[in-house]
């Protein structure tokens, strides 16, 4: 049990409605500190004029998606720790936290594994047409949806971290090759987990499955613009559950109508949820609602690493998981 404690009379704002849902130690935590945590929201991330409002008075916040903005820093009076319940930090502007003298934390790690097994998932259902079949049995049809099996078949990894490096290992077992690109990661340690450095280039060019697991630049625009997408292989699959920035997906869309891209999945989007997007009505499309890190483990243990961390901080320590 931890003797840290809050100051007396420390609120704790939580706003992302999957907070410990599948574990009740965070919750258990930020009562015996005594945090005061508040119950999130029920259903959606705070939108930012009510983030704004609601910020005034609380110690400690606790976000998903909710877009953290220096308009929204500045109207924190109290505001010591704001802490990711997740990963990617993207949505929090560190720049005005830091500015204000207010850590930010995150949960590394804690997702990988769900993110790495959903992702291949989605490969397979790209490649052996599963939901495509599903939804046809379900509208009274009966077909017969031939696609390639996976061994033999190169799979190109955009960003070798922990997600990258799990779905490797996934791959090499199902008898695929894998080459990765990673500007940040050595060619032997690539090599060490049994795949081959190439650049991104080279990557898109060679790959039957193109998997993108590293986060966008807003300022740079999208990682595989309509020029790379036309770069990949007649037929390849493309699979995002990584961030929605690194897609250009109107030109995504149009390659899938065209038939040179054979397949895509995409479990983010620029703009979430997803409004009127031609990715809707593209072919040979997998749409699902950045749900990649949803497994009840992760769920737990990013709970767990994130409180642990807004306790430190409210008590006056160093955390143990800052985002920078």
């Amino acid at each position: 049990m931890s003797t840290r404690s809050a100051p007396p009379g420390t609120t704790t704002l939580i706003t992302t409605p999957t907070f410990a849902r599948f574990s009740p130690e965070p919750w258990r935590l930020l009562d015996e500190a005594g945090a005061g945590p508040l119950r999130p929201c029920p259903d959606a991330a705070l939108p930012g004029a009510e983030l704004r409002e609601r910020i005034a008075g609380v110690d400690a916040l606790i976000v998903g998606m909710d877009p953290v903005t220096a308009d929204v820093i500045a109207a924190a009076d109290r505001l010591k720790v704001i802490a990711k319940h997740g990963v990617g930090v993207d949505t929090i502007d560190l720049a005005a936290a830091r500015a204000h003298g207010i850590q930010v934390v995150c949960a590394p790690g804690s997702n990988s594994r769900a993110v790495a097994e959903f992702t291949f998932g989605l490969i397979l259902d790209c490649a052996r047409r599963i939901t495509a079949s599903h939804e046809q049995v379900v509208r009274g049809g009966w077909p017969k949806l031939f696609g390639p099996e996976l061994a033999g078949r190169t799979l190109a990894v955009i960003g070798f971290g922990r997600i990258g490096r799990l779905l490797t290992g996934y791959a090499l077992a199902f008898g695929m090759r894998v080459i990765a690109h990673d500007p940040y990661v050595d060619a032997q340690d690539v090599a060490a987990q049994g795949a081959r450095a190439a650049s991104l280039d080279d990557c898109l060019a060679e790959a039957d499955v193109v998997s993108l697991h590293l986060p966008a630049d807003p300022s740079a625009g999208p990682l595989l613009d309509g020029r790379r997408l036309a770069a990949l292989k007649q037929g390849a699959i493309l699979v995002n559950a990584a961030r929605g920035g690194l897609v250009d997906e109107t030109a995504l869309a149009k390659l899938l109508v065209d038939g040179h891209i054979g397949a895509a999945a995409l479990d983010a989007f620029a703009g979430e949820p997803l409004g009127d997007s031609p990715l809707r009505t593209a072919p040979n499309v997998l749409l699902t609602s950045h749900m990649a890190a949803c497994s009840q483990e992760a769920n737990r243990d990013m709970g767990v690493m994130v409180t642990e961390d807004v306790i430190r901080v409210l008590a006056g320590e160093t955390p143990l998981r800052p985002a920078v």
